[in-house]
């Protein structure tokens, strides 16, 4: 675990300090809790997958800290005089049916009338002191592995406009709502410096702030990135995000390409994700077995996606 400027209570051991995922605090020698909240806007209408996705999205939190997710309660936002309650009883069950996956217990939750609907989870978790996972102990000699595709904000919108058929989307929708637990499982039994989650600042905003906390340089492989399917297609049609334009400018004066990407990749490193994978930095001779792994565990996507290359002003290069 990288070492983090010493917060006021010696048992908070990650804070705010970070961009980390989550915030723990040390209640034993042996024992410390993960602490965290997210919630999000429907990226589909079916209600049970809205769900899911959300809940989903929200225990990732507690896995990229390299915990086991405990408790959940629910956080809902939802226009009661304008939808139906059959829907937002779908939204919970899809939330409940994830949580239960995972193992862990929800525990109630709170709830507010609002214009649009909104859902996501307050999850604690729990994890060794001596064994937290933080974005910011990646090393030179690393190597960075992803473990889900890349792609679901322009998916998410050109559904809603009509560029792609909810039955095209309907077929990712089951890896996208998949939980992060197998995954950390199988990364815990190796050398993991380094682990962030890769949700709303896309894969360039993440990686750039692992690079950030730890203090290095990375070289990202464009061509090794796994996309979902359709992804650069509706790039090509004209659809973007709202995320899109902030993200590329998060990254502006620490991205450098050195390959030769067109205008609808390039777009694909600043896509917002909903309920992404991991992105784990460990040596560079355990990366092909942890991916080999993980593979074998069923996590399909995962795939070598760059190095950490040396100690410098922080920096990513896309090669």
């Amino acid at each position: 675990m990288c070492t983090l400027r010493p917060p006021q209570d010696p048992n908070l051991l990650v804070g705010y300090e970070t961009a980390d995922d989550a915030a723990v605090y040390r209640l034993s020698d042996d024992v410390a809790i993960i602490s965290t909240v997210d919630f999000i806007t429907p990226p589909v209408d079916d209600p049970y997958w809205f769900g899911q996705i959300a809940a989903a999205n929200s225990l990732s939190d507690v896995y990229a800290m390299g915990g086991r997710p405990l408790t959940a309660l629910n956080l809902v936002m939802f226009p009661s005089k304008k939808l139906d309650i059959g829907y937002l009883q779908d939204i919970l069950r899809g939330g409940s049916d994830k949580v239960t996956e995972a193992g862990a217990s929800m525990a109630g939750g709170h709830s507010v009338d609002d214009l649009e609907p909104k859902y996501g989870l307050s999850v604690t978790g729990v994890v060794h002191p001596g064994r937290i996972l933080t974005n910011c102990g990646a090393k030179v000699g690393d190597s960075l592995v992803l473990t889900k595709p890349l792609g679901t904000g322009v998916l998410f919108n050109a559904c809603r406009s009509g560029k792609l058929s909810y039955g095209e989307l309907e077929k990712s929708l089951p890896l996208i709502a998949a939980l992060n637990r197998d995954s950390l499982e199988i990364a815990l039994k190796f050398k993991i410096n380094a682990c962030t989650d890769i949700t709303g600042f896309g894969i360039a905003g993440h990686t750039l702030e692992m690079a950030k906390g730890s203090g290095v340089q990375v070289n990202l492989i464009f061509g090794n990135l796994p996309l979902y399917p359709d992804a650069i297609r509706m790039y090509r049609k004209g659809q973007t995000t709202g995320s899109n334009k902030p993200n590329r400018k998060l990254s502006e004066g620490y991205l450098e390409m050195r390959g030769v990407l067109s205008p609808e990749e390039r777009e694909l490193l600043f896509d917002p994700q909903t309920s992404g994978g991991l992105l784990l930095s460990v040596p560079r001779g355990q990366a092909d077995q942890l991916v080999t792994k993980l593979r074998e565990a069923g996590v399909s996507h995962a795939v070598r996606i760059g190095d950490v290359v040396s100690r410098d002003r922080p920096k990513i290069s896309i090669v």
